[in-house]
C-alpha cells in the first residue's frame, strides 16, 4: 500500500490530508495520482461515486496549477450543485497550508449570475461548474477557457442523463487547443463513448476501479416479498428495526415519493422528500436537515438523488426496482461510502422475482431474502 509522499503528493497536501482523515490513498487514488502527476495524458476512469475520485484527481489538479498565473487553469465539470459545492470544498481544504494561495470558484443554477460573475472577477484558477450555469457564463463573455490546461468530467454518465448532452459538447469544442481531459463516470453508454472519441486522445489512459464490481463490495443486497398493499406497513416495520440508522428510501415516481413521505410523517418518522420541482431553497433545507441528522430518512426519485453525498447511511431501500439497470448502481452506491457497510433492500411484489434475477446477473451480484 503506497502512501501519498509516494504517490508525489506534496508535503504541503498530506498535512491538510491527514486533518480530513485522509491517510491511506484509496484503490483509485493510488492508480490515478501518480498517472496524472508524472504524464500530460487523457484520462478515463470507470469508477463508482464513493470511491474517493475527488482526491483522485483534484490534488493532480492542485499540482499543476501555477499560482505566479492567474487565469483559469483548470475546470471541473459536475452534473449537480451539490457535486459542485462538494468539489470546490474539498480542493479548499486540500489546500490550507499550502504556501502559494490557490484560489477555486464554484458556479451552477439556482443562484444569482451577476453574483457568480463577480466573484470570477477575482484571480480565479479553477472553476468547478454544472454544465449549463458554465456555458452561460463562458457566452456572456464572464469566463474565458482557452488557457485552460485540465479539464475534468465527473460523473459524466450522470450529465448525459440529465440532459446536458449539447451543453458538454458546445463547451468541449469550446477549448479544444491543448488540454488534457480526465473523463470519470460509472457506466459506459454509447454517448459516453462517442465523447471519448470525438473529444479524447486516442492513447488516453485507461483505469477500471474494482473491474469485476459494478457495484461497490461493501453493500449487502437484499428482497422482501411484501404486496403492494402491504408496502407502507413493510417499510414502517423495516424503519422501526433501525432507529439509528439513516437511509433513502428510492420511488420511481414524484407523485409516490411525495405520498409515502407523507405517510410516513403521520406515522411519526423524521423523512423528508426531494422531489423533481423542489426549489433549489428549498431542496438544500430538506439535504442539510438529513445531513445534520434532524431528518433519518431521505425519500427521493432518481433524477433528485442526482449528486447526493452523505456519509455513513446505512440502508438504501427501494419501494420497487428501477427500470434501468444503471440506476440500481446508482441508487445502492449511495450507502457504503468511504469504505463503511451498507444494506440495499428492495421490495419485491408477485411476479417481479424475475427483475431481481436480471440484476443479479447484470451486476454480478447476490440478492439474499430477509423474511419479516
Amino acid at each position: 500500500m503506497a502512501t501519498f509522499s509516494e504517490l508525489g503528493i506534496h508535503k504541503s497536501y498530506i498535512k491538510g490530508l491527514k486533518e480530513l482523515n485522509i491517510v491511506k490513498p484509496t484503490e483509485i487514488q493510488e492508480t490515478v495520482i501518480p498517472v496524472l502527476l508524472e504524464s500530460k495524458t487523457d484520462l478515463i476512469g470507470l469508477a463508482q461515486t464513493g470511491t474517493g475520485k475527488t482526491a483522485a484527481f483534484g490534488l493532480p489538479v492542485l499540482h499543476a496549477i501555477d499560482t505566479y498565473n492567474s487565469s483559469v487553469q483548470a475546470l471541473i465539470i459536475a452534473p449537480t450543485r451539490e457535486l459542485v459545492q462538494q468539489i470546490q470544498k474539498q480542493l479548499f481544504r486540500f489546500t490550507k497550508y499550502i504556501e502559494h494561495k490557490i484560489f477555486a470558484e464554484g458556479v451552477y443554477g439556482g443562484e444569482k449570475i451577476d453574483k457568480q460573475i463577480n466573484k470570477l472577477k477575482r484571480t480565479t484558477h479553477i472553476i468547478v461548474a454544472t454544465p449549463g450555469r458554465l456555458l452561460d457564463l463562458i457566452e456572456r463573455g464572464a469566463v474565458d477557457i482557452s488557457k485552460i490546461k485540465i479539464l475534468v468530467l465527473d460523473e459524466a454518465d450522470e450529465m448525459l442523463s440529465m440532459g446536458f448532452k449539447e451543453d458538454l459538447n458546445k463547451i468541449l469544442k469550446f477549448n479544444t487547443s491543448r488540454r488534457n481531459t480526465w473523463l470519470f463516470s460509472a457506466t459506459m453508454p454509447v454517448e459516453i463513448k462517442n465523447i471519448i472519441k470525438n473529444y479524447m486522445s486516442p492513447n488516453a489512459v485507461r483505469v477500471e476501479v474494482n473491474k469485476n464490481a459494478l457495484v461497490n463490495e461493501n453493500i449487502s443486497h437484499h428482497y422482501i416479498q411484501t404486496t403492494i398493499k402491504d408496502k407502507v406497513n413493510m417499510i414502517i416495520r423495516i424503519l422501526d428495526k433501525r432507529p439509528d440508522e439513516r437511509g433513502i428510501i428510492f420511488c420511481r415516481t414524484k407523485a409516490g415519493a411525495k405520498a409515502l413521505s407523507e405517510q410516513l410523517q403521520h406515522e411519526g418518522f423524521a423523512v423528508g422528500a426531494l422531489e423533481g420541482d423542489m426549489q433549489q431553497k428549498e431542496r438544500d433545507k430538506v439535504m442539510r436537515a438529513f445531513k445534520n441528522e434532524s431528518l433519518q430518512v431521505l425519500i427521493s426519485t432518481d433524477v433528485s438523488a442526482r449528486g447526493i453525498d452523505v456519509n455513513n447511511l446505512g440502508f438504501v431501500l427501494h419501494h420497487q426496482l428501477p427500470e434501468h439497470i444503471d440506476y440500481y448502481t446508482h441508487r445502492s452506491g449511495r450507502t457504503a461510502r468511504a469504505g463503511k457497510t451498507g444494506q440495499s433492500i428492495a421490495l419485491i411484489i408477485p411476479g417481479e422475482m424475475q427483475k431481481v434475477i436480471d440484476t443479479q446477473k447484470a451486476l454480478g451480484i447476490v440478492f439474499r431474502e430477509i423474511t419479516m
